[in-house]
């Protein structure tokens, strides 16, 4: 067994994607028009082309329990899902260049390294790496 597919809510797929992909890098796989303006919308690690989809799931904005699940994550601070990367500081810097918001700046945690940032879409994200 293994995972291929992590979803996270998004509240407006086409922002989601803009974000995800002119500021974080990752890359379109597939686009599939589901009717009423929802679509299959995944994304690919530009390092990991054949690793794990991440789906844009317009869920909030169909789920209500999704929606508030996702409003108390975000009221609290705390991270969605995380993104490990090779170098927080440096990535950190890349992505406050590219205006992208944190609310949590590189802090070392034990044996790692992590900072929050929001999506835009109504999640934070944590970056991690491990020291």
């Amino acid at each position: 067994m293994k995972v291929t597919l992590i979803s996270i809510p998004v509240r407006d797929q086409e922002k989601a994607l803009n974000f995800y992909t002119e500021k974080l890098g990752f890359l379109k796989k597939k686009d599939i028009p589901l009717g009423g303006g929802n679509r299959w919308l995944t994304l690919v690690s530009a390092e990991w082309e054949d690793g794990p989809e991440l789906l844009l799931e317009p869920g909030p904005n169909h789920f209500e329990p999704c929606k508030v699940y996702q409003d108390a994550l975000l009221d609290a601070g705390y991270p969605y899902t995380q993104f490990d990367v090779d170098n927080v500081d440096a990535e950190y810097e890349r992505l406050i260049n590219l205006d992208v918001k944190f609310s949590m700046k590189p802090t070392e945690m034990g044996t790692v390294k992590v900072a929050v940032f929001n999506d835009t879409c109504g999640n934070n994200i944590q970056l991690v790496e491990e020291l």
